[in-house]
This record gives C-alpha cells, structure tokens and sequence, in this order.
C-alpha cells in the first residue's frame, strides 16, 4: 500500500489520488494531508482525514481484522445497512474483513473504520470535517490514528514516508498550489464535469525528521 502522497510524487495518478482532489477548486491550499510517526516502544501513527483510506488499506494488508465505522461511497455497493445522505451511499459495517475491504476500496469515497488486534490498533473519526480554504479553523491531525507493533515500522515508513532514510519522530505536511482546472471534453452533465474535471498545480511537502527540516515540491495532474 502507498499513500495518495506518494504516488503523486511518484507520477502514479489513479482514481484514489484523483477522488482526493475533487473538492478543491483554483487556489493555495496551506496544511493539507498532515501525518506524523513516533517510534518508541511502538509506532504510532497520526493523520488528518484525508488518510483515513490509506490507513484502512495499511491495516488491511498487515493483518487479516475485521474493521468496524462508516463506508461512504458515490456509488452503491453490496453491502448491509445502507442509507442516502447527501448524495452519498452510507453504510454502518460492524464485521467487515480485510479481504472485503481491499475489494472495494477502490469503489468508495471514504472508509471510517476501526480494527483491533493484540499487535495493532486502528482509530478513525466517524464525520468528514467540512470543506474550507486555507486558515479555516484548525486541521485535524489526529482524526486518523494507528498504534502497532516495531516489526511492522519499515512497512509504515515506506508507506508514508518512503523518502525519509530513518526517523523516531518524523511530520509531513502538504500545500497545494492549483493553478488550472482541466475540464472533461464533450461531457454535458453538470456533475459528471465535476467528478472528472482534472486539477493541475505543484504540491509542496514539507517534513520534519528529528528536528531537521526538509521540502520538496512536485508538479502534479490529478
């Protein structure tokens, strides 16, 4: 598993980076996609919400759990406990496997899930924060969290931070710079143009590694 961040640095766009980026429109986006890592006698693993699916899928392909929250999906999918709100197919799933989430993750919106074994521990906020600009309110860096044990570090580090050689206390957080918006030929549908209207800009990341600051940018189309 590689996060969204990752694979734009590493121009592998797919359907999961682009879904990040619907929401915005032209402009400067400061504080984005905040995580953090410690290890110490555990790893422990702190994100804001736009995470929450990278660490579902981490969970997932760790261990084989059963996850239990909130599915949210633009699109309706085969499971139990379904409702509509806001345009959304919601699902209350309360013994949901890995296998099954790893099926359909690349078909929902958002999975607001918890897992618990004796080597980890998954926790993810219930509600997506509202849409706002920069400097709107405080970003939430830790409506994602994940405790497990040192044997599974090199897997996070290279899922999150792949571009850190090493680290006890490592941060990263994201600006984007959206400078044009690419919208899709011959389409007629309001929402559809929404949907699949590309954005295209520069992403700034900026880390911390055990105090020693570093940055890079990279120019994206997503």
């Amino acid at each position: 598993m590689d996060c969204f961040i990752k694979k734009i640095f590493q121009d592998r766009v797919d359907e999961a980076v682009h879904n990040q980026f619907v929401r915005f429109g032209k402009g400067s986006y400061e504080g984005r996609a905040v995580i953090s890592l410690r290890k110490n006698s555990k790893v422990k693993l702190k994100g804001s919400f736009e995470f929450a699916n990278d660490f579902v899928l981490l969970v997932s392909e760790l261990a084989n759990v059963k996850f239990s929250g909130v599915i949210l999906s633009k699109k309706p999918l085969n499971l139990q406990g379904e409702k509509n709100k806001a345009g959304l197919h919601v699902y209350d799933v309360s013994e949901i496997e890995s296998e099954k989430v790893r099926e359909i993750s690349d078909k929902v919106y958002f999975m607001l899930l918890d897992a618990e074994t004796s080597e980890l521990k998954l926790k993810i906020k219930k509600k997506l924060p509202k849409p706002g600009k920069s400097g709107e309110g405080k970003v939430n860096d830790k409506f994602c969290q994940f405790e497990a044990d040192l044997k599974f570090y090199e897997k996070i580090k290279q899922a999150f931070f792949w571009d850190v050689p090493g680290g006890k206390k490592i941060r990263a957080e994201h600006s984007y710079n959206i400078t044009e918006l690419i919208m899709p030929e011959g389409e007629i549908n309001f929402e559809k143009i929404r949907l699949k209207t590309k954005r295209k800009g520069k992403i700034i990341r900026k880390l911390k590694v055990d105090g020693r600051e570093m940055r890079e940018e990279k120019d994206f189309e997503v």
